[in-house]
């Protein structure tokens, strides 16, 4: 099944954040699972920046862990990531992911001396429960900028199944209170299918390939 990247709301609160805090904060994108937070960050990354070192902390290894123990030199920490990740960083030009930054507390404490230090931009992303119990030991960063990511409403699902050029009439039709006509019935046809397939970015995926609602739903239990 061909994986999408669907456009978000959100991609545009990121950009104002790039522009307006020009590395004064970090940016916290946080959210329930699966909503596709991953996939919108390392979307803005590739796009935005000039280089991304991205580290999954489900994924990294003891040795990039155990970087966040010590901060007392920056510039060591950032000279390894770029040898780690094969990836090199550019002053005010590129982006650090710090991606379930939950699994890594170290590393969110550490965003109050990454920011300070002013060399690059950075962003994490965490799922709703998990970043908040995993804050015990740790100092939270006032320099944190957050934004909380949903699934997809209905004018994001209408852009995912080709449908952005109607969505406009009838928002048209709804502030002047105009009847739709004969669109009508498309128009109910399209929010059944939001209210039948939800707002997942897995589960609009599987519809869009296999156009099988009883796939759609076994996606959704998964």
């Amino acid at each position: 099944m061909e994986e999408r990247v669907f456009k978000r709301k959100l991609y545009q609160k990121m950009l104002d954040w790039k522009l307006s805090s020009q590395g004064k904060t970090a940016l916290l994108i946080e959210g329930a699972r699966r909503v596709g937070k991953s996939t919108l960050v390392n979307q803005f990354a590739a796009k935005e920046y000039k280089s991304a070192i991205i580290i999954d902390f489900n994924l990294a290894t003891d040795r990039v862990i155990k970087l966040f123990d010590d901060l007392m030199d920056l510039s060591f920490l950032f000279f390894q990531l770029q040898q780690i990740y094969q990836v090199q960083l550019f002053e005010r030009e590129s982006v650090i992911v710090f991606d379930e930054v939950q699994r890594c507390p170290k590393a969110r404490q550490a965003i109050k001396y990454l920011v300070a230090d002013g060399r690059y931009d950075y962003i994490e992303t965490g799922s709703l429960i998990s970043i908040h119990q995993n804050t015990t030991h740790i100092t939270i960063p006032s320099e944190e900028r957050r934004l909380e990511m949903f699934p997809m409403d209905y004018e994001e699902f209408s852009w995912a199944i080709g449908e952005d050029k109607r969505y406009p009439l009838l928002q048209l039709a709804l502030n002047s209170k105009m009847s739709m006509g004969a669109s009508h019935r498309e128009q109910m046809r399209n929010l059944r299918l939001y209210m039948l397939i939800g707002g997942m970015p897995q589960a609009v995926n599987a519809y869009i390939s296999s156009n099988n609602l009883q796939y759609v739903d076994e996606v959704k239990r998964d």
